[in-house]
């Protein structure tokens, strides 16, 4: 007999950095399964665009400005949502910034940051929802990292590490959920690299399908309804990995070579990203307003 999928309809979502990209989309994603959906984002004036765009005229979907480093802004993003739009039941640690350039010329404002949202913001979504989410005894955290968490990739090295920290966060969470036999789902999304705004100038890579911020949502909403831990965006990769996997370290590498994955973000159209690089520099909550940012470097999903 076949697995029954879960229900979504009329669960609450809540989703950090879901203004834009893959936030967004997943968004959409959730409302057309009937999901009542909370944006949560820096740029609030983005959040309520994206969230009227989506809710049709209805009230399902509302947005509220979030700083996911601020621990004390994500208990107050979850506390509205919940009194807005009832309990949350899934909620996804999808904010992160992805600066492009060479580890040695990377600023320490830059690397603040990436650790800032990529790693603090996390863990501040993870300690304020996973407590509710075992005292209920059921939800659904969504914790989304990289293919970057799985390898290191020339011109990302500490985006690469904040992602291996999502990763090894997720699995140990996992972990401790099943130890204490606890229903709470914990999956962990695992992108190649996918075509929104924090991909621009980027080199292709060989053999590798495009991915679309479409393409994650619509694997997020299946983790959603067959539960699962890793969430390979696209499916391609996880063989693509597995293999790797089997191979000593001067395959890996030459098969990196081959396929033009070690020139694919060090070697990015600067000019290109720089749009999205000053928007993104712009984005650093510790920046008082009327500030400048010290570099071009940073964006969020």
């Amino acid at each position: 007999m076949a697995k029954q999928p879960r229900v979504l309809v009329g669960q609450v979502a809540a989703i950090t950095g879901g203004a834009r990209g893959i936030g967004k989309e997943t968004a959409r994603a959730l409302v057309a399964e009937g999901m009542k959906v909370a944006i949560g984002d820096l740029d609030l004036d983005v959040a309520e665009a994206t969230a009227r765009e989506l809710a049709r005229g209805g009230s399902n979907v509302r947005a509220y400005r979030l700083d996911v480093t601020d621990r004390a802004s994500v208990r107050a993003f979850i506390e509205a949502t919940e009194r807005d739009l009832g309990p949350i039941g899934v909620f996804d640690n999808n904010a992160g910034i992805m600066p492009v350039g060479a580890f040695l010329d990377e600023s320490d404002d830059s690397t603040r940051r990436q650790i800032d949202i990529n790693v603090y913001g996390v863990l501040n979504g993870v300690k304020e929802i996973l407590p509710l989410f075992v005292e209920r005894r059921r939800g659904h955290l969504i914790n989304v990292a990289s293919m970057a968490g799985k390898g290191g990739f020339p011109g990302v090295a500490t985006y690469c590490g904040t992602k291996h920290f999502v990763v090894g966060l997720s699995e140990s969470l996992r972990g401790e959920l099943q130890y204490v036999d606890s229903p709470v789902e914990v999956s962990c999304v695992m992108p190649a690299i996918v075509q929104t705004e924090l991909a621009t100038g980027l080199k292709a890579t060989r053999g590798v399908k495009p991915t679309t911020p479409e393409d994650v949502a619509e694997a997020i909403v299946d983790a959603l309804k067959f539960p699962r831990f890793d969430v390979i965006v696209p499916k391609s990769a996880a063989v693509a990995n597995g293999v790797l996997q089997l191979l000593p370290r001067r395959g890996r590498e030459g098969l990196a070579r081959a396929l033009g994955a070690d020139k694919a973000l060090i070697e990015a159209d600067q000019g290109a990203r720089q749009g999205y690089e000053v928007r993104a520099a712009h984005s650093d909550p510790q920046l008082a307003s009327g500030d400048q940012p010290a570099a071009l470097s940073g964006g969020q999903d």
